[in-house]
């Protein structure tokens, strides 16, 4: 594998994050979520405007290899990890782990106390490798499929 820049967000490549979760998440095996999970969770096509809009606020680090990007990560203020997705040709390559590190030593940085995320079945063992507990699961209706998800949290500071 080619080395992995992490670097912010530039405000051109809204599209082309779109286009990578829109595609992770489609490409999940149907037999984990369903293709109408799919679909409820990650439409076709994508909201680029709403994208757009979205990642002006929450200005993610992006992962790169020779200048693609084949991963994002959301790190709000508070701590909070809203989305965290690798493109599917670049999965269980260390893209992920290559984000988090990224975050974790932000937040470490910024003196969080916690990170939190809502994670779905397929991310969970990611963030219970990192040392995050699961403190609930959760259960939410996203154009009208019922989809679970987990709060997690990893304590930084007591």
């Amino acid at each position: 594998m080619k080395p992995i820049a992490i670097v912010p967000y530039n405000f051109c490549s809204f599209c082309e994050i779109a286009d990578l979760y829109h595609a992770s998440v489609h490409a999940i095996d149907p037999a984990i979520y369903t293709e109408k999970q799919q679909e409820a969770w990650a439409p076709t096509p994508p909201n680029y405007d709403a994208w757009h809009e979205r990642l002006k606020i929450t200005q993610p680090f992006l992962a790169l290899v020779e200048n693609k990007i084949v991963g994002f990560i959301e790190l709000e203020d508070d701590g909070h990890i809203d989305c965290a997705y690798t493109h599917p040709h670049y999965q269980k390559c260390g893209v992920m782990t290559h984000l988090y590190n990224y975050i974790e030593l932000y937040a470490y940085e910024k003196k969080l106390p916690r990170l939190y995320v809502e994670a779905s079945f397929i991310i969970q063992p990611f963030f219970e490798k990192r040392g995050f507990r699961t403190i609930r699961e959760n259960t939410l209706v996203r154009n009208g499929c019922i989809l679970t998800n987990y709060s997690m949290e990893k304590i930084l500071r007591s």
